[in-house]
């Protein structure tokens, strides 16, 4: 029996308004469709810059406190709700449940509690110079309407360590998740409806990259762009957005890289590379795709981490033992193949996963988007599978004998995310982690990842940061009053 497809609505002015035009949201797990999600345009994206426009001079009037008793309330709220949206999330996006229970929900919860927390404590500093006789105090002041464009690799804890911030600093917001997984998004319109959000401040506006994206990011009453996503949509909006002056941050696409030396812990690092690799079907931009091992422990890392690979479970998301869901859609599964091809066309070769070893599916997935943890070896730095971002559960593997040899092979790329360094010499991690040209290097662990510090990347991956501070800095003006008292 076909189960109701959901309908979204988009949310402007603090209403659900229907659109016309709709798109096909599928549920990578079973390739039907579930959800059918506004084809917004132009004038959507107008009417929702117009509410967020209207409602600016009162939202960012309130004082701090008074924004963060509104976001608090949503968390609660949200908090409460983890199971449902943990479901949904996981149908919308293919992850398994159990991953969406964990980190998805649990961190967008994080996301609106810790904003509103600090915002509060950051917003203004001073300084008196007596000779002088002048005292300086800064405003961190809001720009106005927030254009946020998020992903659908994690869909609402992208969404909302964005909008946190930019709500806390006084913007009113207009945002476009990904087409392909709107629902939570959705879902969290009707928690800001329930709790008295106040109409205008937030706006969801579902749709196209190429038509309501391009609407927010074009619109001039729209000064400031967040932008996470494809290194090509990052490179886009930055072409488009430059003679409009508009602020951007862009955290786009990764290649990153591991560097296991001889003398690591092992199992520990087998242990937290399998998840560096392969969680959610290797669709994290901090996901490990190249593994440099050091020669001494090549051929013993290699076999057990083909072996702990191959004991991951693939299948139905809903499944608690099940490791890896399905990718996000049939297009996408067919460009990480591809890449596969690439390997074997560039001389590499597929020790595990895709087309060596048989997905085993339930009936209800066999139409799913499903990929087996993929391993890839004897690839020479340049190719293309070493090179270019394929977002999926695809690492490659390969040898080096010199520290100074591996800074070189795993700077060797035009991405600049992070990297993991795994050495039981503090003093060679550090080096390691100076000459990295990343924007977050991990030693002896990985996605260890606190708010406070600066997040994004450099190169191809990204220009300006996101975290307590950056956030701060990003969503606001500042504003330097200097007063003569004597």
């Amino acid at each position: 029996m076909m189960e109701e497809v959901l309908v979204l609505n988009n949310f402007i002015a603090g209403t659900m308004l229907p659109c016309k035009r709709l798109l096909d949201s599928y549920d990578p797990s079973t390739g039907q469709v579930w959800a059918k999600v506004p084809d917004s345009g132009q004038l959507e994206v107008e009417a929702a810059v117009a509410a967020a426009k209207r409602a600016f001079p009162k939202w960012s009037s309130l004082s701090a406190q008074e924004r963060a008793n509104y976001l608090l309330k949503v968390a609660d709220l949200l908090e409460s709700r983890l199971e449902e949206f943990a479901v949904a999330e996981s149908q919308d996006q293919g992850k398994p449940v159990w991953l969406a229970k964990n980190m998805d929900i649990p961190r967008a919860v994080l996301n609106l509690k810790h904003f509103a927390h600090t915002i509060p404590h950051q917003l203004n500093k001073s300084n008196v110079q007596p000779e002088a006789g002048v005292v300086n105090y800064t405003l961190r002041e809001p720009m106005g309407v927030a254009g946020l464009i998020s992903p659908w690799n994690l869909p609402l804890y992208l969404l909302t360590f964005k909008l946190a911030p930019a709500l806390m600093c006084g913007n009113t917001v207009v945002a476009k998740p990904s087409e392909m997984t709107s629902v939570t998004a959705y879902m969290f319109c009707k928690i800001l409806q329930e709790v008295d959000f106040p109409a205008g401040v937030v706006n969801m506006v579902f749709g196209l990259g190429p038509t309501a994206g391009e609407a927010l990011v074009t619109h001039p009453d729209v000064p400031l762009i967040s932008f996470t996503g494809s290194t090509v949509t990052g490179r886009h909006i930055a072409q488009v957005a430059a003679p409009m002056f508009k602020k951007l941050s862009l955290e786009m696409g990764g290649k990153n890289a591991a560097v296991v030396f001889s003398d690591c812990d092992l199992q520990r690092c087998i242990d937290v590379l399998k998840r560096g690799s392969f969680i959610n079907q290797g669709e994290v931009c901090l996901c490990t795709s190249r593994i440099f091992v050091q020669r001494p422990i090549y051929e013993e890392f290699l076999e057990k981490f083909v072996e702990v690979a191959k004991d991951l479970r693939v299948g139905n998301p809903s499944d608690e033992t099940v490791f890896l869901g399905a990718l996000i859609s049939k297009s996408h599964l067919e460009k990480v193949r591809t890449y596969i091809n690439y390997a074997v066309e560039d001389g590499g070769t597929v020790v595990c996963g895709e087309g060596v070893d048989i997905c085993i599916l339930p009936e209800e997935n066999k139409n799913g988007y499903f990929m087996r943890p993929t391993i890839i070896t004897g690839l020479d730095d340049n190719s293309r599978c070493m090179q270019e971002e394929i977002f999926g559960p695809v690492t490659c593997i390969t040898p080096f004998e010199t520290e100074e040899e591996v800074i070189n092979r795993a700077n060797n790329t035009t991405y600049g995310l992070c990297a993991s360094v795994w050495t039981s010499n503090l003093g060679v991690a550090h080096s390691i982690a100076h000459k990295l040209k990343v924007g977050t290097v991990w030693t002896n662990c990985w996605l260890v990842r606190s708010i406070d510090m600066p997040f994004g990347g450099v190169k191809s991956s990204g220009m300006g940061r996101e975290g307590t501070e950056d956030s701060l800095e990003f969503y606001t003006e500042s504003k330097t009053i200097c007063t003569k008292f004597t």
